[in-house]
Order: structure tokens, then C-alpha cells, then sequence
């Protein structure tokens, strides 16, 4: 005959002392592996998209925290902004009345000049040059008042002005003519004299015609008279 010996179940305190059960469960919920991760998602990206993706977050972080001020609205509300000061306005104001003055001045000496009335246009070149002498319009009245005083002044003192207007005024074909004739007539310099010849008529042909001096560009006599004698070589 057989017996059977029972097993006696140990307690739960022996399986705890036995199997040493003090461990924490730590829950960690599975990855979430349906949301595509973003690095992966940039990296698949083709180049010029991300190039395209880093321009735009530089030129957002770029941009100002807020918007400036319209140029036409002041900050405090008053006045709309106007970058020109009183004293600017003021200066370009005077600027502008001197510019006037002195064109007008030009304009009437010329006119008397053209009209043969040749000490009054030199008192309007004279006072153009005084008082206007910063402005380059200044060497334009030399040029008249050295062709008069070429027909009723001192010719050395004309011919010592035209040399010097040929140089802050090179180029200027009226003044290199006038000083061609010059020193032909006066200075007996014809090698000098073609050399300031060439150069006007290189730039105008119309100062070969002796009309057009008398005419057009109304010189007085004596020096229309100095120019024909040189082109005539008598």
C-alpha cells in the first residue's frame, strides 16, 4: 500500500524572507512608435527643404521683437517726425536765394555785353566773382570779364586771367579760342596759340567761323579781330 506525504505549503512571510520580494515596480509606457521622431523626420528631408526650413527660422529669430515707429508718426503722438531741422531748412534757404542772385547777375552782364555796353557788364562780372566766389558759376563770369578787359582794360592783366580760367576751366572751348587769339596777336606765341586753338575746336568747330564769335557768342571787337588774324595767319 502506498501513503502519500503532503506537502505543506510554506507561508507567504518564508516565500518572503526567502525570495526577497522589496523591488519597485517602475512603469514605463511602450514608445510611441506610430509618431515619426523629428530629427528623422528633418533628416529624411530632402537638402533644399532643409535649407529652405533652417533660412526660415533664421529669418524669424532675426526679425525685431517689435515693428519701428512709421517714419511719419512721432512716438510721443505730437508732430509727425521730420528728419530736416529748422536751421537745415534755413541754411538750404539762403543757399538757394545766393544761387538766384548769382544767376542773375550772370545773366545781366552777359546781356550788357551782348548790347556792346561793355564797363557796365564788367562791374556785373566784377561783383559775380566778389561776392560769389565759392560757387563754380564764379569762373564762368572770369571768362567774360577777361574778354572784357581784353577790349577796354589792361591785355596782360586779360591775357594772365584767360591763362588761369584754361586751367580751372580746361576743356571749356570759349576760353581756350579767346586765349588762342590772344597770344597770337598779342604775345606773338603761335605755336602756343594753335596748340589752345586745337583744343576748342576739337570740342566746338563752330569758333573757326568768325560769325559765330560776333554773333552768337558776342566778343568785342578787338578780339574777334585778334581771332581773325590768326586764322588768316596775317
Amino acid at each position: 500500500m502506498i501513503s502519500f506525504q503532503c506537502c505543506t505549503v510554506p507561508s507567504s512571510s518564508s516565500l518572503h524572507s526567502k525570495f526577497n520580494f522589496n523591488f519597485k515596480f517602475k512603469f514605463r509606457p511602450p514608445p510611441l512608435r506610430h509618431l515619426p521622431n523629428p530629427k528623422s523626420l528633418v533628416s529624411s528631408l530632402p537638402s533644399p527643404l532643409r535649407a529652405t526650413k533652417r533660412n526660415f527660422l533664421f529669418l524669424l529669430l532675426s526679425l525685431p521683437l517689435s515693428p519701428l515707429p512709421a517714419l511719419s508718426e512721432s512716438t510721443d503722438g505730437g508732430d509727425p517726425f521730420d528728419p530736416v531741422t529748422d536751421f537745415e531748412r534755413q541754411a538750404s534757404a539762403d543757399v538757394s536765394r545766393r544761387v538766384d542772385k548769382a544767376v542773375e547777375l550772370l545773366d545781366l552782364a552777359r546781356d550788357l555785353q551782348a548790347k556792346g555796353d561793355f564797363p557796365q557788364a564788367l562791374l556785373f562780372f566784377t561783383q559775380l566773382i566778389r561776392d560769389y566766389k565759392d560757387f563754380a558759376l564764379s569762373e564762368y563770369a572770369r571768362v567774360g570779364r577777361a574778354l572784357i578787359l581784353y577790349e577796354i582794360g589792361d591785355r596782360d592783366e586779360a591775357i594772365a586771367e584767360m591763362e588761369d580760367v584754361s586751367i580751372s576751366l580746361k576743356g571749356y572751348p570759349e576760353i581756350h579760342a579767346a586765349l588762342a587769339a590772344a597770344l597770337y596777336a598779342d604775345k606773338r606765341a603761335p605755336l602756343l596759340a594753335e596748340n589752345q586753338f586745337t583744343i576748342a575746336t576739337l570740342l566746338d568747330p563752330h569758333y573757326t567761323d568768325i560769325s559765330y564769335v560776333r554773333e552768337t557768342k558776342h566778343w568785342p571787337p578787338s578780339l574777334v579781330s585778334s581771332l581773325q588774324h590768326f586764322i588768316t595767319l596775317s
